[in-house]
C-alpha cells in the first residue's frame, strides 16, 4: 500500500507543477502582449507565445537582467526583424525578473 500512496503523491506534484508552469505561462502571456514590441497584441494575443518556454528556462535557471535582456534584444532584432531599440527589452528584461522572483516569494 505504501507504494499506491507515493504514486499518488507524485502524481499530485506532478498535476501542481503542471498547474504551476500553466500560471507562470498565462501571466507572462500578459506581460509580453503588455510589451508588445510589434504592435499585434489586440489583434493576437499568442503572437509572443514562441518566447514563453525560452524566457521562462532562463528565469528559472537564475539569469540576471541583462542576460534576459540579451535573449529579447536578439529575439526582437533576428525573430521579429525590428529595432530592439524601440521596444527596450532592458526595460521589460528587468521586470520579469522582478516578477519571476514574486511568484517564487
Amino acid at each position: 500500500m505504501e507504494g499506491d500512496d507515493g504514486k499518488r503523491r507524485n502524481r499530485a506534484e506532478k498535476n501542481a507543477d503542471r498547474n504551476r508552469i500553466a500560471d507562470l505561462q498565462t501571466q507572462l502571456r500578459h506581460l509580453l502582449n503588455r510589451w508588445d514590441p510589434i504592435g499585434v497584441a489586440d489583434l493576437v494575443d499568442d503572437e509572443y507565445d514562441c518566447m514563453l518556454g525560452p524566457v521562462l528556462t532562463r528565469l528559472a535557471r537564475g539569469d540576471d537582467a541583462a542576460a534576459l535582456g540579451e535573449y529579447l534584444w536578439f529575439e526582437v532584432k533576428d525573430h521579429f526583424g525590428l529595432d530592439p531599440e524601440r521596444s527596450r527589452p532592458d526595460v521589460l528584461a528587468e521586470q520579469l525578473v522582478a516578477w519571476f522572483a514574486a511568484t517564487k516569494a
